[in-house]
């Protein structure tokens, strides 16, 4: 059985990856679980209360095969989590990594974005992490996926969840049928994601 977690940190931003984990386990029978840095409860921006399943020091991606991260205000704030250790050893392991938001600058800290193509929340936004990765930097509205990473602005919940469910096997026409819908409230075609090489 596929398995997810999550990395969540106060103030997390709910909307970017609950249709995730919400399709993942409630059609596709995905286990879902959810770290935060010191195992303890965190409370989103939206006032949802979660206590998650581990620390992040806990997660082992033998256990998984993805790490998500979840965007949020914390992030981007002095003393915020180190999770290269974690996201390295899941790259390592050739589990998938993804990352929504402000999940990418703390992605961008690890180096895994240094050589590969990926995007974020706008041209520049990622410049502050000191990352070596802007040449690589793609400004688009979807999900990128290159080299088993897959990243997202924090307003493209949906064409990260099906990039994600894509790269890890579990795109069909199902998944396709609901993309469409929510692309179709714009009047636009879907698309699930960006392939990079």
């Amino acid at each position: 059985m596929t398995r997810l977690v999550t990395l969540l940190t106060e103030g997390f931003a709910d909307w970017e990856t609950t249709l995730l984990n919400g399709v993942g386990k409630g059609y596709y029978r995905m286990e879902t679980a959810y770290a935060t840095p010191d195992g303890k409860a965190v409370t989103s921006m939206g006032g949802m209360n979660v206590t998650p399943d581990m620390a992040f020091g806990d997660v082992d991606p033998a256990s998984f095969d993805a790490l998500i991260v979840c965007g949020g205000t914390r992030w981007k704030q002095p003393g915020a989590p180190d999770i290269t250790d974690i996201a390295k050893r899941f790259h390592a392991a050739k589990k998938l990594v993804a990352a929504i938001c402000d999940g990418t600058f703390a992605l961008a800290k690890t180096g895994l974005l240094d050589t590969i193509a990926h995007t974020s929340n706008g041209v520049g936004y990622l410049d502050e992490t000191g990352y070596h990765g802007k040449k690589h930097y793609r400004d688009t509205p979807q999900a990128v996926t290159a080299r088993h990473i897959v990243t997202a602005p924090a307003t493209a919940p949906v064409a990260f969840m099906a990039a994600v469910m894509q790269e890890l096997g579990a795109a069909d026409d199902q998944l396709d049928a609901y993309v469409d819908r929510h692309a179709a409230q714009y009047g636009r075609a879907a698309k699930s994601g960006a392939k990079a090489a």
